[in-house]
């Protein structure tokens, strides 16, 4: 089981495209966002910097544009902001609240 949550995770990558899933309703509430999947029955609901992610994710976006506007946006290490911006997207992709595409190689 481990070995499928790995394969999983190594799925997306800074050249992944991400975009919010068409089947949900979301709402801003004073900076933060609050997502129901309707499909999967999810609720979730984001910070600050989740709804700034969850703004952009509107439309297809790949991770490195998504990591480039969050660096640009809030004072953060580029290392740590990659780690978590992956951890959300794979998180998000669990609950189906987004759809995330491997980009085809250059």
């Amino acid at each position: 089981m481990s070995m499928n949550l790995l394969e999983k995770k190594q799925s997306i990558s800074l050249g992944s495209i991400a975009v919010a899933s068409s089947e949900l309703i979301s709402a801003n509430l004073d900076g933060e966002v609050v997502i129901l999947g309707y499909k999967s029955g999810s609720y979730y609901s984001l910070n600050q910097v989740g709804a700034f992610i969850w703004e952009l994710l509107q439309e297809p976006r790949t991770v490195s544009y998504l990591r480039d506007a969050i660096l640009a946006e809030y004072d953060t290490h580029p290392a740590q902001c990659e780690r978590d911006l992956l951890a959300l997207l794979e998180e998000l992709a669990g609950k189906q609240l987004i759809d995330l595409n491997n980009a085809p190689d250059s």
